[in-house]
């Protein structure tokens, strides 16, 4: 079991930046690949970027590639997104999610652990 808890939302301008955290329960974070999705109002939820156990590899969504710069620190068991220049449709919910395995996935069905989500806004 392991539980995931998102923070580092907030409400930023057009060309700002936030990071996002992840801090994952249990001693097994390792062994999990980790992945960050959003959800948009009135829309699916979207891969974002997901990170290999080690943290070797990394995949990104086209709509975030050179923007956002995903993470992770198996010793403190988090990881991370970074999101520069952002734009109002970035605007989303953004939850963590953990991946038993060794092979990445951008379907969410795929992931077998989810954190409650954080709130990003990027204002015009």
């Amino acid at each position: 079991q392991v539980q995931l808890v998102e923070s580092g939302g907030g409400l930023v301008q057009a060309g700002g930046s936030l990071r996002l955290s992840c801090a994952a329960s249990g001693r097994t974070f390792s062994s999990y690949v980790m992945g960050w999705f959003r959800q948009a109002p009135g829309k699916e939820r979207e891969f974002v970027a997901a990170i290999t156990r080690r943290g070797f590899i990394t995949y990104y969504a086209d709509s975030v590639k050179g923007r956002f710069t995903i993470s992770r620190d198996n010793a403190e068991n988090t990881v991370y997104v970074q999101m520069n220049s952002l734009k109002p449709e970035d605007t989303a919910v953004y939850y963590c999610a953990a991946r038993l395995g060794s092979t990445w996935s951008e379907a969410g069905y795929e992931y077998d652990y989810w954190g409650q989500g954080t709130q990003v806004t990027v204002s015009s």
